[in-house]
């Protein structure tokens, strides 16, 4: 996942998916390295 703080990809710690109000798939997590929230639309683990 792109962390848009370190503005790198970078993996997430507690990554989880979630569904999104439009039904759409998407992944939700926290930066390994500076703890900013990230998410992925359209994808799962």
């Amino acid at each position: 996942m792109y962390c848009v703080k370190c503005r790198q990809k970078r993996d997430a710690d507690n990554a989880e998916n979630v569904t999104m109000k439009n039904g759409k798939p998407a992944v939700k997590g926290k930066c390994s390295s500076c703890g900013t929230g990230m998410y992925k639309i359209g994808s799962h683990i």
